[in-house]
């Protein structure tokens, strides 16, 4: 997995690039088809200051890409709660992937052949 980190109007340090990096890992070990993953953390200047600092992320997946945003106070809070979306996201996307009855199939595949003999 390709994985890039860049701020905007903010210096990434060793700390948060970490921080990013462990975080990440909980998606991989749910949906192991990441190609890449790009996350971009900003700080906004607006006057209020409650919604200040925004992370978001780009996982491109086979079959698809993801994108998550995140606002918060706080880049640390921004950066859990776009994990916890992306993460619901993969799951909903690795459903979508899955094929949820291969026994059922491979039954009426089996059927299907014995009817031709």
């Amino acid at each position: 997995m390709n994985l890039t980190i860049s701020g905007h109007h903010l210096e990434v340090t060793p700390a948060l690039r970490s921080y990013v990096t462990t975080k990440l890992e909980r998606i991989t070990r749910h949906f192991d088809q990441v190609v890449d993953a790009k996350v971009l953390l900003t700080v906004e200047k607006q006057k209020e200051k409650d919604r200040r600092q925004r992370a978001e992320c780009t996982l491109r997946v086979k079959g698809s890409d993801l994108f998550v945003e995140s606002a918060h106070a706080d880049l640390y809070a921004a950066v859990d709660e776009l994990m916890d979306r992306l993460d619901r996201m993969v799951v909903r996307h690795k459903d979508k992937v899955q094929d949820h009855q291969p026994r059922v199939r491979r039954a009426t595949l089996q059927q299907a052949a014995e009817a031709t003999v």
